[in-house]
């Protein structure tokens, strides 16, 4: 973003983007705990923002680890005995859709895990090392995925550990419940429900908002 600061906390409609992100989890019924992951060094920040906004269902601020991976697993590791649902979410994706957000979390009860994702709507192409085509992909087959991927506590928790034991990268939550040999149902989502990534996104998500109203 080059903007000499977290991106999560840079401000959108007057509010940090994070706080946006947060907001959707405070105002959901079936959210009852939100574990916040900060990146190291921040953690006092988000403290006092979470209490200015009055967050209420933020019960612990955890540092984040050197990669996302270790990153969710600091945040799995406090979960109460009583959680039974786990959903994992980018700060940096503010325009999640409540209605979304409550579908996903209903599919992961019913199945093994549930992810929101959209169908491409470009052409893919597989290149080589040197630039050269590959192959065409099935368009049809491909979705994009998004967050938050959401699973039943005793999945996600299982395929960590063995990530960890057995030194298994994945490119997202999914894909080591999926490793595991779990079912992980897709839920449509929205096409709005962009990671803030450039400055091309808080211009996108301003006008998303506005028209939201």
């Amino acid at each position: 973003m080059k903007a000499g600061v977290n991106k999560q906390f840079l401000l959108l409609q007057g509010k940090p983007v994070l706080v946006h992100t947060l907001e959707l989890f405070q105002q959901c019924d079936l959210i009852t705990e939100v574990i916040l992951v900060a990146t190291p060094g921040e953690e006092d920040y988000c403290r006092k923002m979470v209490q200015e906004y009055g967050l209420t269902k933020v019960t612990r601020v955890v540092s984040g680890g050197r990669e996302r991976q270790h990153s969710v697993a600091h945040g799995l590791a406090p979960l109460s005995s009583e959680c039974e649902i786990v959903a994992v979410h980018d700060g940096a994706r503010p325009l999640l859709l409540p209605s979304h957000l409550t579908k996903v979390i209903q599919a992961a009860g019913a199945h093994d895990g549930a992810i929101l994702a959209v169908p491409v709507k470009d052409t893919i192409k597989e290149i080589s090392g040197n630039g050269q085509v590959k192959s065409t992909l099935e368009r049809a087959k491909l979705w994009a995925v998004q967050t938050p991927q959401v699973f039943k506590k005793g999945v996600i928790t299982f395929a960590y550990d063995r990530a960890f034991q057995e030194g298994i990268k994945g490119t997202d939550d999914a894909s080591l419940v999926e490793q595991c040999g779990f079912q992980v149902q897709v839920v449509e989502g929205s096409y709005e429900n962009i990671k803030i990534t450039t400055p091309e996104d808080l211009d996108f998500a301003e006008l998303i908002l506005r028209r939201r109203g």
